[in-house]
């Protein structure tokens, strides 16, 4: 079995990971793990984040760490919220509240349907006693429904159509989510690697 910490304290996400990788894999997170410091999201990139994180926390673990950032990237707000995603309301806002304000900035721009074109990125980082070994990279192209629908998932799945589908991330099953999203893209290429390499040896 391989081992994997992830650097973050969001249930969510790991629970998110450990199902995507399945029972080969023994993923924990940074929960169990209260001398390892919040680590700021100082960067300009989803990659220079997840690369941030990853590092940061394999100097402190004697183990296999990964740490992703991942975002919404929206046509018509110019990318954005990017790597803001996250804060894009504020550093309490909850997700009801980005997902509202992300609303209101489409109306206010009188976004089209092209306008509406956005993307889900995710990068990877894995790293090894402050060494980094690898990013991997998923994306799902999709665009922004009218309003929120569905309450599986978090952030800001209920306002996301997967491109060919006509439900939100919100409403779709989670064994679907998990074979299609951007996550799901870069935590399999991981998955892939770390099968070959057998950095879990």
């Amino acid at each position: 079995m391989i081992e994997l910490v992830v650097a973050t304290r969001n249930r969510h996400k790991t629970s998110e990971i450990q199902r995507i990788l399945g029972p080969e894999f023994r993923v924990r997170d940074l929960v169990a793990h209260p001398e390892v410091s919040e680590i700021p999201e100082s960067g300009t990139s989803f990659e220079e984040n997840a690369k941030l994180k990853a590092l940061a926390a394999s100097k402190q673990l004697p183990a296999l760490v990964i740490a992703d950032d991942s975002g919404l990237e929206v046509d018509a707000l110019g990318g954005a919220p990017g790597v803001y995603s996250a804060r894009y309301a504020g550093a309490s806002a909850t997700d009801r509240d980005k997902i509202d304000k992300l609303l209101r900035e489409l109306a206010r721009v009188r976004a089209t349907d092209d306008g509406r074109r956005a993307r889900f990125r995710c990068v990877v980082a894995l790293a090894r006693n402050g060494h980094l070994l690898e990013t991997f990279e998923g994306i799902v192209e999709g665009s922004i429904a009218d309003e929120a629908r569905g309450d599986s998932g978090f952030g800001y799945d209920p306002i996301f159509i997967p491109e060919g589908l006509k439900q939100t991330f919100g409403e779709l099953p989670t064994e679907v989510k998990n074979t299609i999203s951007h996550r799901a893209k870069a935590i399999r290429a991981l998955a892939d690697r770390l099968r070959r390499l057998e950095f879990g040896g």
